[in-house]
């Protein structure tokens, strides 16, 4: 990889590649199999690390992403999100010990494989999609937020979520969300998809709940880390909640 596919990481010069591919499995399991999903949640942490062509790897929990307390979470549904630094990397992930080891317990998978656009902020004291050069991108856009959020904000924080969540039920373009998490409380973050960038954009930077929730930010300080980054949707497969995932624009 030459220097020009690298970008420098904040003031102390770290540099992190923009990678070939970022993907989302969802998996779900029968609620009779929940102890053993959440018993591969912490056996994966380093597993899925150590798989050829991973940069950055997260096993995650998951939600509504409704209100981002405990109230939320889904045992039935559990994900791993993985950064490839190759696309014949990730095409082979499910050969892998960590993909068998959840194929063996699920009844439904659902894989999203992204590309990324735009990326702002750290994840664990990272950059884990680098820094994007923008380009025009037509197609469905995913969007991932992540925040570990401040104790002391607990509270004001989750009083501000219903009235942006409930905002996301009237926004006819967004197609798929959920709220994902590395603990019940404090790790908080989403995974949506919406059927063009000019929609996500609206949301963000023209909508009354969203523009309040972000002066908010600013004004209270809520996290001690964030990350925001946009993807190019490249395909969808499989199924989520019983049903086939779908997405307008993206190939499944």
């Amino acid at each position: 990889m030459s220097e020009a596919d690298y970008k420098v990481r904040g003031a102390e010069g770290a540099r992190e590649a923009v990678p070939a591919l970022v993907t989302l499995d969802v998996w779900g399991v029968p609620l009779t199999r929940a102890p053993r999903a959440l018993a591969r949640m912490g056996l994966d942490r380093g597993g899925a690390r150590r798989i050829p062509g991973v940069t950055f790897a997260k096993m995650l929990g998951t939600g509504s992403g409704r209100t981002f307390t405990t109230r939320d979470a889904d045992a039935r549904h559990w994900a791993a999100l993985i950064v490839w630094s190759d696309a014949g990397a990730a095409e082979s992930f499910a050969t892998s010990s960590v993909a068998r080891g959840w194929q063996s317990i699920c009844d439904e998978h659902a894989r999203f494989t992204m590309r990324p656009l735009s990326s702002r902020g750290t994840w664990a004291g990272r950059q884990p999609f680098g820094d994007p050069i923008a380009h025009r991108w037509d197609g469905p856009i995913a969007a991932v937020t992540r925040a570990r959020i401040r104790p002391s904000q607990w509270v004001d924080f989750w009083r501000s979520v219903p009235a942006v969540s409930g905002d996301l039920d009237h926004i006819e373009g967004v197609t798929f969300r959920l709220g994902i998490g590395e603990a019940p409380v404090g790790l908080q973050g989403t995974f949506s998809v919406w059927r063009d960038n000019a929609t996500l954009t609206d949301f963000a930077h023209r909508r009354s709940p969203h523009q309040q929730a972000m002066q908010r930010t600013v004004d209270t300080g809520w996290y001690a880390e964030e990350l925001f980054a946009r993807f190019a949707l490249l395909s969808v497969t499989g199924t989520y909640g019983d049903q086939p995932v779908s997405i307008t624009g993206a190939t499944s």
